[in-house]
């Protein structure tokens, strides 16, 4: 699987490095931070006396006395990070904040630059340690989750290796690629699941068929398998079906602070995630750009979930605010604030589309996608629908309607035997709701079929509301019997000419005859 070479920045016990930063706990003291649930992360001296991860406080505080105790602080941790993004900024260009802590990059032109990815790598961790005095970690690879991976090892995965360095790793390494911590406690949930099922690798996920995958898992399934197999969040495209989408406001008295600057970047963020919205689209990461009275203007990157939610902008937003009015960094803002801007970027459906083997598409088919992602702005998701094929073994179980822009995986494996479907040919049109019709002998009685599939009589005129038709050929009749071990479903098929010129697919379902689809 093509994949973006990335390398990933990582700074192990970010939370607690953040705290240090601000002054609020010494560098050499057994630190713990914590939620409700129990310790988030812990310094390097506490590990030393025992405190781990998912550890109650109760407990950590009894294997180490006197631990330092301090609840989460999102704002602390981003406010913190920032003079460690500018340091590398100076160094490599296009950084991206996956989450504070973590910084993603290009890596093919900074280490030509550089003279290779092992030089990238140190000079990323010189200047943060020669700038901010903090220690971090840098790898490189193909791939997110292997780029992540390999900056927690601190190792340059060889190109094309990406799956392999994945395949033993567990399966739960995959929350590492949230940036959210809800996208966080979903994956959490999806690995346990993955675990009881015995799929405890991500070279064993890897394995699965993407049906099987889809069929079972979701579209967190998917997502997860693409990682684990070696590939991005979203498949990269060559073109952009959707120009980025901005919001700005002038600030009006300027802003100084943060706090000021916060709620004119949340009626910011509503408004973008609205906007979006409307489009049916997501964004793969926000821009957060800022002027100052005297000209200076401030830009930085964040990378984002699929969909994120306004709260997700709102708080990144805020962060970065924070972080460039806070003071810390060394360079802050000349002058305060009165100008502020939002910009999306990757716009995309939920799946992206990409050109044709024999070239880009046609421009009848650029507008009609972009017709169609209007539509569904108006309508909702579920508004426009496209079908694919699938395995099964009537016709309308064989069709499943997918969103526009979601992945066009089937559920039901088609290569799958599938004893005891129809023949072919399949009929070329499904009605939306089936119509109930009567089917007559030659003598006018009903037709029916009885336990050895034998028809009372051979067909001979099919009656509807539009009135009654001569059947001139007709083959079948084909037994259906689908969970007979429960609360099966027991049809006959029946395929019918009329005299108007019409072919139709009839099932016979509890003494009542339904016209399924017709044939051209």
């Amino acid at each position: 699987m093509s994949a973006l070479r990335r390398a990933v920045l990582w700074v192990p016990d970010w939370p607690v490095a953040a705290a240090v930063a601000e002054g609020v706990v010494g560098s050499h003291e057994p630190v713990a931070v914590h939620d409700s649930r129990g310790v988030l992360v812990c310094s390097a001296a506490a590990r030393a006396e025992g405190v781990r991860q998912g550890m109650r406080r109760r407990t950590a505080q009894g294997l180490c006395p006197e631990l330092v105790l301090l609840a989460a602080d999102e704002n602390r941790d981003a406010r913190a990070f920032e003079p460690l993004v500018q340091a590398v900024e100076d160094v490599v260009a296009g950084v991206e904040v996956a989450r504070p802590g973590v910084l993603l990059m290009a890596a093919r032109g900074p280490a030509r630059h550089a003279g290779g990815e092992d030089a990238l790598a140190e000079l990323l961790v010189g200047a943060v340690a020669e700038d901010t005095g903090a220690e971090c970690q840098v790898g490189v690879a193909d791939g997110l989750l292997a780029a992540l991976l390999a900056s927690r090892a601190g190792i340059v995965v060889p190109p094309g290796q990406g799956p392999a360095f994945l395949a033993p790793q567990d399966v739960r390494r995959l929350e590492l690629a949230a940036t959210t911590r809800e996208r966080r406690a979903e994956l959490g949930e999806l690995t346990d699941l993955l675990r009881r099922l015995g799929l405890r690798t991500l070279g064993a996920l890897a394995a699965l068929a993407p049906g099987d995958v889809a069929a079972r898992f979701g579209t967190l399934g998917l997502l997860a398998h693409r990682l684990a197999r070696g590939g991005d969040v979203s498949v990269p495209a060559p073109r952009r079906p959707e120009q980025d989408v901005t919001v700005r406001t002038d600030l009006d008295p300027p802003a100084a602070r943060s706090d000021v600057a916060a709620f004119a970047a949340r009626a910011l963020a509503e408004e973008l995630a609205e906007r979006l919205q409307r489009r049916g689209v997501v964004c793969g990461r926000v821009q957060v750009l800022a002027r100052t009275e005297d000209g200076t203007e401030l830009a930085r990157t964040w990378r984002l979930d699929v969909a994120p939610s306004p709260a997700d902008l709102t708080d990144r937003v805020r962060w970065q605010l924070d972080g460039w009015l806070s003071g810390r960094s060394a360079r802050p803002p000349s002058a305060p604030l009165v100008h502020l801007e939002l910009l999306a970027q990757e716009i995309s459906p939920a799946g992206v589309v990409s050109d044709g083997l024999w070239g880009r598409r046609g421009r009848g088919e650029v507008q009609a996608e972009r017709a169609a992602l209007r539509v569904q702005g108006l309508l909702g998701a579920e508004g426009v629908l496209v079908p694919v094929l699938q395995g099964g073994r009537d016709p309308r179980t064989r069709v499943r309607l997918v969103a526009w822009g979601d992945d066009p995986v089937p559920v039901l494996r088609p290569d799958a035997p599938w004893p005891g479907r129809l023949p072919d040919p399949a009929p070329a049109t499904l009605l939306d709701e089936r119509r109930a019709v009567v089917v007559l002998d030659a003598a006018g009685a009903p037709v029916t079929v009885d336990g050895r599939v034998r028809l009372s009589g051979e067909p001979a005129r099919v009656v509807d509301d539009d009135g009654s038709r001569e059947v001139v050929g007709w083959a079948g009749p084909w037994p259906m019997w689908e969970r007979w071990w429960g609360k099966g479903r027991r049809r006959a098929w029946l395929q019918v000419a009329l005299s108007d010129g019409v072919a139709q697919l009839l099932a016979l379902e509890s003494g009542q005859w339904w016209v399924e689809g017709l044939y051209d």
